[in-house]
């Protein structure tokens, strides 16, 4: 028995047990070497003008034996002499493969040839499921064959043997089940399948395998009970031709949605579907689609987001979240690019790559979305219902980093129609001396309008926006402003008028009394023209509005100490007020409770909760009685 070149029984042991993160992946890797072998010897047939070696001739086979508990894994390639099994398998990580790419540059610029391998270690995972690995093998134009065999770091053999036929056997002694391995799954027809469509389905050679079928049965042996005859049949497990490397010239929209729902376990058919291709600095082939529903779990922490991720063809990961930006991760999809991979091919090495893809790709998407909203706009609005949190998100979560990427692509219901308008359209409508976009934070549009500092404006002329979701007035703080007009929160202070500046003079001593009362509930006491036919109402002056006090209140942690500066506006021409200066005038303590009512009414108008409802039922009481 021959010792591994590398004389390190502890780097095999590496190779084996450590790099991949499923063992799973042997059999992607194996089925990739099979292709790579087959790629060879038609690219040879290319070059030298060799007859008899056309795309139909190769295939790739895998074979079950429950019973002696092997997985053989077969193809037709170029095969292997004796000495290229030794260098080959005898070296750890010596790559046939990277050297056939080295010595034959032009492979590369064929479409037709598609080598995959590069580090030399991927034939080492079939130890994660085997105790024992033989490779019979023959070479093309070689008369004999050769088998290498291992049980792993104890070393190997190479030995003449019999072989029909040019290219390789690789046959997998499956190890014994484990309390914690199933290492039987992988001799089951299930298992094989699913791997293969996983892992293998676009690997362009067709891979073969006897399919358990059954026979018809009649009705006579049904009502019998008898059990159905089986017998085996070639079956072709993979696709071969990916349908993102096809012109898009020559794919239906049934097949692109149709594709989208086998492969993304969607009932509906996608909102959109993108089919590009760059080349360049990286290249890459990407399919993307934009889904119609929500998925389940999209908002729990549960949803993991990313695209698959292929090499020629070959599946890397299922979720690789790198070239997707938060904000888009709804999109569903893959790319297929021969992007620098980590040793086990499960992870990118550089990290230039996947940022110069993630910035094409979110261009593609939003320019998509725009196209949707311009050209398909009810479907547009039924895509915003559905993920346009997760763009506010975005806005947020970037601190106005995405603000060009997002801005145009985000709307709020408008109080006017209760349609959604952007901010562009808002904008269109306002007059070239406005300076303002309102909104007003609620659950409904109705709950917007019913705000007292709603009603003035709206008879105005002016549209409100209405904000529904959380996050979205830390949203338009991120954004600061939109095509030069300031975001103006409904229950913010106003500039008092010059009518409320001397009513506010004239009443001040009663101002300060309610104040007084109030204490540090309110920062300030006022008049105010703007509540129309309201009484009374809160507002708020600085950085922190009603709503976000509301908002940072209900987290778990951090919140509660974040408080908005309100201020009690009094309508200085509703009769309340009258009532307020009667009152002061007639019993200076009088005004107390008053303030207090007042208060409370203007909380529950701005959807903020009261401290005490029984005293606020009390006093209402008490002034009804009097």
């Amino acid at each position: 028995m021959k010792s591994f070149k590398t004389q390190s029984k502890r780097i095999l042991d590496l190779m084996i047990n450590s790099i991949y993160t499923h063992k799973e992946i042997f059999l992607r890797e194996l089925l990739s070497n099979c292709s790579d072998a087959i790629d060879k010897l038609y690219f040879k047939g290319l070059k030298e003008g060799l007859s008899g070696l056309t795309r139909n001739d190769f295939s790739i086979r895998i074979t079950a034996d429950k019973d002696a508990r092997t997985l053989t894994i077969s193809d037709n390639g170029i095969g292997m002499t004796a000495d290229e099994l030794e260098h080959n398998l005898g070296t750890i990580a010596e790559s046939g493969s990277l050297a056939f790419k080295t010595e034959n540059a032009d492979a590369k610029q064929n479409d037709d040839v598609n080598v995959i391998g590069q580090f030399g270690v991927g034939f080492y995972s079939a130890f994660m499921v085997a105790e024992k690995v033989e490779v019979y093998s023959k070479a093309f134009g070689e008369e004999t064959a050769n088998v290498w065999s291992s049980k792993g770091t104890e070393g190997y053999d190479i030995k003449p043997c019999e072989k029909e036929g040019r290219g390789t056997d690789i046959v997998l002694y499956i190890k014994k089940d484990t309390d914690d391995e199933k290492y039987s799954d992988f001799l089951e027809e299930y298992k094989i399948r699913s791997l293969v469509k996983k892992y293998s389905d676009y690997i362009r050679y067709p891979i073969k395998m006897a399919v358990t079928k059954y026979k018809e049965q009649s009705e006579e042996d049904r009502k019998e009970g008898k059990e159905r005859e089986s017998y085996k049949e070639d079956e072709v497990l993979n696709s071969m031709i990916p349908l993102w490397k096809k012109n898009k010239s020559e794919i239906t929209k049934e097949e692109y949605n149709q594709f989208y729902k086998d492969n993304f376990y969607d009932y509906e058919d996608p909102a959109r579907y993108i089919h590009t291709s760059t080349e360049g600095a990286v290249s890459y082939k990407a399919l993307l689609f934009i889904p119609s529903n929500v998925p389940y779990n999209y908002y729990s922490k549960n949803y993991e987001k990313g695209l698959k991720l292929y090499t020629d063809g070959v599946l890397i990961t299922d979720k690789c979240a790198d070239v997707l930006p938060d904000c888009f991760s709804f999109v569903k999809g893959l790319i297929d690019s021969e992007l620098t991979l980590n040793i086990s091919r499960e992870t990118i090495q550089h990290d230039r790559q996947l940022k110069l893809i993630e910035s094409n790709l979110e261009k593609k998407i939003k320019s998509e979305l725009l196209d949707m909203q311009k050209n398909d706009r009810e479907n547009y609005d039924k895509f915003f219902k559905n993920f346009g949190l997760q763009l506010k998100y975005g806005l947020y979560a970037g601190w106005g980093m995405n603000k060009e990427l997002l801005q145009d692509l985000i709307m709020f219901k408008s109080v006017k129609t209760g349609k959604y308008v952007t901010l562009k359209e808002y904008v269109e409508g306002l007059k070239e001396e406005d300076k303002n976009i309102y909104y007003g934070a609620g659950k409904t549009e109705s709950a917007v309008k019913s705000l007292p500092q709603s009603e003035k404006l709206l008879d105005a002329g002016y549209d409100i926006l209405c904000f529904s979701d959380d996050v979205d007035e830390f949203a338009v703080k991120m954004l600061g402003e939109y095509e030069g007009k300031q975001f103006k929160n409904v229950l913010s202070e106003d500039a008092a008028s010059e009518e409320d500046r001397k009513k506010a003079e004239e009443d001040k001593d009663m101002l300060a009394a309610i104040k007084e009362r109030l204490g540090d509930k309110v920062a300030k006491v006022k008049v105010s023209s703007v509540l129309k036919s309201h009484p009374v109402a809160l507002s708020s002056e600085g950085e922190v509005s009603l709503e976000m006090e509301k908002v940072m209140s209900q987290m778990p942690s951090g919140g509660e100490g974040v408080k908005a500066n309100k201020v009690l506006e009094i309508n200085g021409s509703h009769p309340v007020y009258e009532k307020l200066k009667e009152v002061y005038n007639a019993d200076k303590e009088g005004i107390n409770v008053y303030a207090d009512v007042l208060y409370s009414l203007a909380r529950l108008t701005a959807g903020l909760e009261i401290d005490d409802a029984t005293a606020l039922a009390d006093n209402v009481l008490d002034l009804l009685s009097k």
